[in-house]
C-alpha cells in the first residue's frame, strides 16, 4: 500500500539521530522509490487542478480520509516532516543503486537502472515538459515533495461525517522533549524534534512553500507557536521573513500575504514585541535604502513594514495589504523601545505620505464638485470612498503614534524629536473632527517640548535638543496624556479559507513539482498568469 510503505520510512521517536533513524535512507533506492510514491500521491490527488471549484468530495477524499488509510495519518505527516527538515540531497546522476553481477545482470536490473538514471537526471538537470529548468536548482527533491504533498493533504477540505485528519495531525502534534501524554481527545497525535523543525524553517524561507508551512504551523499548532515565541534567536526566523517583505517587488503577492500575516501572529505576543527591541543587529546588507551598521530587530521590523506601506500606496493600492501592515505595527506600538533614528523618521515619512495623499483627493473632490455644477450629465468620481480609506489609515497611524507616547514615550526621544521637525504636518488634523480626539495626546506633546526647546534658546545642537528631550520626558506629567484602548489586533482567517489556500497551494505544486508535468491549458483551478 502506498501509504504504508511511505510511513514504514518514519524515524523512531529519539529526536537527536537522524542518520541511524533514517538508516533505510542510506541506500539510494529508498530515496527514489520515496520520491516516487510521494509524486504518485500528489499526482493521484491532482483532479482537483482540473475543477474550478474546491472539490469537497471524491475518490482521493474517500481513499485518504477513511478506511485503512486513516492509522498511517500521523505516521506519514511524521515522515513528510522529517523529509522536510533533513533537506537530504539526492544521489548522483548515473550512480548504481546495486552492485552489478559480474555477468552485467539480467534484463530486469538493466531496465530498472536505466530508468533510475535517466529520472535523475531529469531532476537535476531539466528535461522536456519539466519546469526544473526555469527555476534555480532544487537541493533536495524528496524534501520539496514532501512538503508539497504535505500541504496538499492540510488542506484537503473536511469530509461531510469527519474532519481533515492530515490537519489534525498537523495541529496536535509536540516535542520530542514534552513528556506529558497526550488527551485522549486528540487524534492522530506524535511528536517531533522542535529544535530541528524550527531549524529548517529558519533556512528555507526563500521558498514559497516553506513559508506557507511556517503560516500553517504558526497559525493552526499552539505547542509550536508557544515553542518559536519562546526562542531566545528569533532573529534566525524573522530576518528571512523580512527579507521577503523587503524584495515585495520579486515576490508574488501570496508570499508577501505570508510573510505579512506570520509577522502579524508574532505580533499578538506582547513578549515577542519587547524582545525584539533588545536583538541589536549589524550590518544588514540587504537593506540598501541607508547603511544600517546596527539597528535592533524591532526598529528593522517597523522599516522594513513601513517600506511594504508605501510601496502598496505607489503601486498595488491593496486595502488588505494596508490593513495587515497596519495591525501588526499598532500590536508592537506600545512596546516600542529606543527606536533608531532612522525608523522614527520613517513613522513621520509615512505620515506625511498619507496627508498629502489625504490634501490631494480633497483638492480633487472639489475641482469636480465645482466642474459638476456646470454640467449636471457629467457623472462625479466616488471621491469620498477614497478620503474615506486614506482617513482610516491617517487615523490608525495617529494610533499608533499615540499609542508610542502614552506607553513609551521615555524609551523614545527619537521619535519625538521626529515629531518636533514635522511638527506643522499635524497641524491640519487638531481640529479635523475624525481626529481631534486621537490627537489631544500628540498636540500636548508637541506644544511641552516645543516649548522647553524655545527656552533653550536658537540654533540647538541634535544632540543638545536630544538632551533636553530626554530631561523634559522626566517632567512632563503623565496623568496629562488621556489614555485610550489598547491597540490589539488579532489574525482570524475569514470564512471557507480553503477558497484561498487549495488554490495557491496547487500552484505551488504546478510550479515547484519536480519531475511532474500537466498540461496547462487543461489547468482550471487558477489562471495560468496569476502570481
Amino acid at each position: 500500500m502506498l501509504i504504508s510503505s511511505l510511513s514504514s520510512f518514519v524515524p523512531p521517536s529519539s529526536p537527536g539521530n537522524f542518520s541511524s533513524a533514517f538508516c533505510l535512507m542510506d541506500l539510494d533506492i529508498t530515496y527514489e522509490i520515496s520520491v516516487e510514491a510521494i509524486s504518485t500521491m500528489v499526482v493521484f490527488l491532482s483532479c482537483q487542478l482540473f475543477h474550478k471549484e474546491v472539490l469537497r468530495q471524491s475518490i482521493s477524499h474517500k481513499y485518504l480520509m477513511q478506511g485503512p488509510c486513516l492509522p498511517y495519518t500521523s505516521k506519514l505527516v511524521k515522515t513528510l516532516l522529517y523529509n522536510f527538515i533533513r533537506q537530504e540531497k539526492p544521489p548522483p546522476p548515473g550512480a548504481h543503486v546495486f552492485s552489478q553481477q559480474s555477468d552485467g545482470g539480467g534484463l530486469l536490473y538493466g531496465l530498472a537502472s536505466g530508468v533510475a538514471t535517466g529520472l535523475w537526471t531529469v531532476f537535476t538537470l531539466g528535461g522536456v515538459g519539466s519546469k526544473a529548468a526555469t527555476r534555480p536548482e532544487l537541493s533536495s527533491p524528496l524534501a520539496n515533495q514532501s512538503l508539497l504533498l504535505l500541504l496538499v493533504l492540510a488542506n484537503l477540505t473536511d469530509a461531510p461525517d469527519a474532519p481533515n485528519p492530515y490537519r489534525q495531525a498537523i495541529m496536535s502534534f509536540k516535542n520530542t522533549q514534552d513528556s506529558s501524554p497526550f488527551p485522549s481527545s486528540i487524534p492522530h497525535a506524535f511528536q517531533i524534534n522542535f529544535n530541528s523543525l524550527y531549524t529548517a524553517l529558519c533556512e528555507q524561507q526563500t521558498s514559497d512553500q516553506a513559508t506557507l508551512l511556517l503560516y500553517t504551523l504558526l497559525h493552526q499548532n499552539s505547542n509550536i507557536r508557544t515553542y518559536m515565541l519562546a526562542r531566545t534567536d528569533m532573529e534566525n526566523l524573522v530576518l528571512p521573513i523580512l527579507e521577503i517583505l523587503y524584495h515585495v517587488e520579486e515576490r508574488n503577492s501570496h508570499h508577501v500575504y505570508m510573510a505579512l500575516i506570520i509577522l502579524l501572529i508574532l505580533t499578538e505576543d506582547d513578549g515577542f514585541n519587547r524582545s525584539i527591541h533588545e536583538v541589536i543587529l549589524k550590518n544588514i546588507t540587504w537593506y540598501s535604502e541607508r547603511v544600517l551598521t546596527e539597528i535592533s530587530l524591532g526598529s528593522l521590523l517597523i522599516l522594513v513594514v513601513i517600506r511594504t506601506i508605501q510601496y502598496n500606496m505607489t503601486r498595488t493600492r491593496d486595502k488588505y495589504l494596508h490593513t495587515n501592515c497596519l495591525a501588526a505595527l499598532a500590536n508592537m506600538s506600545a512596546q516600542f523601545r529606543s527606536l533608531h533614528q532612522y525608523a522614527a523618521q520613517r513613522i513621520i515619512s509615512l505620515f506625511s505620505l498619507l496627508s498629502k495623499k489625504h490634501n490631494k483627493v480633497l483638492e480633487q473632490a472639489t475641482q469636480s464638485l465645482r466642474g459638476s455644477l456646470s454640467s449636471n450629465d457629467v457623472p462625479l468620481p466616488d471621491y469620498a470612498q477614497d478620503l474615506n480609506v486614506i482617513e482610516e489609515v491617517i487615523r490608525m497611524m495617529l494610533e499608533i503614534i499615540n499609542s508610542c507616547l502614552t506607553n513609551s514615550l521615555h524609551h523614545n526621544p527619537n521619535l519625538v524629536y521626529a515629531l518636533l521637525y514635522k511638527r506643522d504636518l499635524f497641524e491640519q488634523f487638531r481640529t479635523h473632527p475624525s481626529f481631534q480626539d486621537i490627537m489631544q495626546n500628540i498636540d500636548l506633546v508637541i506644544t511641552f517640548f516645543s516649548s522647553r526647546l524655545l527656552q533653550a534658546g536658537a540654533e540647538l545642537s541634535v544632540e543638545r535638543v536630544l538632551e533636553i528631550i530626554k530631561q523634559g520626558v522626566v517632567a512632563l506629567p503623565k496623568d496629562r496624556l488621556k489614555k485610550f484602548p489598547e491597540l490589539k489586533f488579532k489574525y482570524v482567517e475569514e470564512e471557507q479559507p480553503e477558497e484561498f489556500f487549495i488554490p495557491y497551494v496547487w500552484s505551488l505544486v504546478y510550479n515547484s513539482a519536480v519531475g511532474l508535468y500537466w498540461n496547462p491549458q487543461d489547468i482550471q483551478l487558477f489562471t495560468m498568469d496569476a502570481d
